[in-house]
């Protein structure tokens, strides 16, 4: 059984870091691409950085030079580094598949940036 367990969200003052990590059952960690996702209130949900299987990583421009992906692959764990956090960062994060698959979203971190 697939499964992705996010956490590591917390509350964060603007300019702050947090690392989310996401725990990745061992069939999808090393078949998939992986995403990081997250969903504001009252927004869709959106791509914010995710890593092939090759090792090739991409961030939406709204993260770049902020955040980082790092994996550990004795642990199936996938980390999300965040750093000078803003904001309209505030949302909650997920990982899944690259594309995300509707049977793998798991509930999500909450990450809330305050001003």
């Amino acid at each position: 059984q697939v499964q992705f367990v996010e956490s590591g969200g917390g509350l964060v003052q603007a300019g702050g870091s947090l690392r989310l990590s996401c725990v990745v059952s061992r069939s999808a960690f090393s078949r998939n691409d992986i995403g990081w996702y997250r969903q504001a209130p009252g927004k869709e949900r959106e791509l914010v950085a995710r890593r092939s299987i090759g090792n090739v990583s991409n961030y939406a421009d709204f993260v770049k030079g902020r955040f980082s992906i790092s994996r550990d692959y004795a642990k199936n764990t996938e980390y999300l580094q965040m750093n000078s956090l803003k904001p309209e960062d505030t949302a909650v994060y997920y990982c899944n598949t690259y594309p995300g698959k509707d049977d793998y979203w798991g509930q999500g971190t909450q990450v809330t940036v305050s001003s």
